[in-house]
């Protein structure tokens, strides 16, 4: 990583889709924050979600990036929702260094259902399930999981959580998705996605600075013992990260650089290069063929219509069309 500081408040200094690492020595906490821009809209677009889902999984996609980027292996990183309302499965992944694939299911119907009946907020669209945290770094490591229930809280509110218990690091975490209405170059009206995040975590020199209070013993993670973390450094940056307004993190003429200069300029903030991540999916043909020719032959032929098998990425979309008599030969 460079030590190059960057010239905070300069518009454009990073970017859309480049995530930027910062740290603000005065109060012994560091971060990552990003806006996506091009990437999250070509995901989104790329399946017509409805507003609400795609809401979702822009703010899942966002926190993905801001972890995934802070990996120092070669690996994947997935965050993973499950539960048992409208939006049943979101599934975001980010493969180091740089690429990135989501993707949400859901029942239509229920969805519209929830729009009509003012029942369409995240919370309620995900329901009650869990929200797991997926560390691999390939076939020679055993994958890591962090489980944490979805409980009727924010995906920021959860993700903190989740560094609280898994990793002991006081973290809070901001997320936030905005629909955008212009007109394209024929005046014809247009609608894009925007994303942005940022998280931020307390990381002093002495070891015993970071000790929070202990968990609720009964009734599992008690989220307001955080708010009494009695470390005057954490209680400000806490406060300083609460005060982001949820359109600062979308919008491109505040950029990502003067959002952390807004925050934390009386401290010192230092923001470093930025890391640019890209939609890329790691579907291939050769890895489909693979999976299938795993299949029986009665399988196989009860997979074929018109005398070819077709297999469909659910993270791209793309369509990659098999003759069976491939799959069989010896």
């Amino acid at each position: 990583m460079s030590t190059r500081q960057a010239e905070l408040g300069e518009f454009g200094f990073a970017g859309d889709d480049r995530v930027v690492p910062f740290q603000v020595e005065g109060l012994d906490v560091r971060g990552r924050a990003v806006q996506l821009g091009p990437l999250i809209n070509t995901i989104l677009d790329r399946h017509a979600y409805p507003a609400p889902v795609a809401r979702l999984l822009a703010e899942a996609i966002v926190l993905t990036v801001l972890i995934g980027t802070s990996l120092k292996f070669e690996g994947k990183f997935t965050v993973q929702t499950k539960g048992n309302g409208p939006v049943d499965l979101l599934v975001a992944d980010f493969t180091t260094p740089e690429n990135v694939r989501a993707y949400a299911r859901f029942d239509e119907q229920a969805v519209a259902d929830a729009v009509a009946a003012g029942r369409a907020s995240p919370e309620e669209l995900l329901g009650e399930g869990v929200l797991a945290f997926t560390i691999d770094q390939g076939s020679f490591m055993q994958p890591y999981q962090g489980i944490v229930p979805l409980d009727g809280t924010s995906l920021e509110d959860i993700a903190g959580v989740y560094f609280r218990q898994s990793e002991q690091i006081p973290t809070r975490v901001r997320l936030g998705a905005a629909e955008l209405f212009d007109r394209d170059a024929d005046g014809k009206p247009r609608r894009t996605w925007r994303a942005g995040g940022l998280i931020a975590q307390f990381l002093p020199d002495a070891p015993e600075r970071m000790r929070q209070p202990d968990l609720h013993g009964g009734d599992g993670d008690d989220r307001d013992t955080d708010l009494h973390g009695g470390d005057d450094a954490w209680d400000e940056a806490r406060v300083l990260v609460e005060t982001i307004d949820a359109d600062e993190l979308t919008d491109p003429q505040v950029g990502i650089e003067r959002l952390l200069f807004r925050l934390f300029h009386e401290r010192g903030v230092r923001a470093y290069d930025p890391q640019p991540v890209y939609d890329r999916c790691s579907c291939s043909r050769e890895r489909l063929k693979g999976v299938l020719q795993g299949f029986s032959a009665e399988e196989i032929e009860a997979s074929s219509e018109d005398g070819k098998i077709t297999v469909t990425c659910e993270f791209c979309s793309t369509n990659y069309d098999f003759d069976p008599a491939e799959l069989t030969a010896a």
